[in-house]
């Protein structure tokens, strides 16, 4: 199996697993090795008082994507730290993307990158993690 087709086999591990992604309308748009783009429409039940999306729903698209690019090597990850930092405020209807990259990963620990914007291209938020692989791997008959 190709690195792609891995990391496509390991993102549907996950997804079938996944049910609060799933409630919370987020799709899977494309993964790669070290990397994946998820999406979300911002919705009424987002929203804060304000007409804008809570954070709580910017962050659980941002380390959903983190999960996935840091899963695309079927390596089993749990996350080490993480920050965001909200740029803009994102809106009820608006279509949010998260595009996660691997910056680095050096035996086992990684650092993903990942942005969050608007389908306008507007920048909402920057979230940085860190992950460590464990024991283990996602798809035991796989490379």
């Amino acid at each position: 199996m190709d690195a792609v087709s891995l990391a496509r086999a390991c993102a549907d591990a996950m997804w079938a697993e996944d049910a609060t992604s799933r409630a919370a309308g987020i799709e899977i748009v494309s993964v790669a090795p070290g990397e994946a783009v998820l999406a979300m429409t911002v919705t009424d039940a987002m929203a804060n008082w304000h007409g804008t999306a809570h954070g709580g729903y910017i962050f659980l698209l941002a380390d959903t994507a983190f999960g996935y690019a840091c899963h695309s090597h079927n390596q089993r990850m749990v996350g080490q730290h993480c920050s965001i930092s909200y740029l803009n405020p994102a809106q009820k209807g608006d279509r949010l993307s998260a595009h996660a990259t691997e910056r680095q990963r050096a035996g086992r620990s990684g650092i993903y990158d990942i942005g969050v914007t608007r389908q306008d291209g507007t920048p909402i938020a920057e979230f940085r993690g860190t992950a460590r692989a464990i024991e283990g791997s996602l798809l035991p008959d796989a490379p």
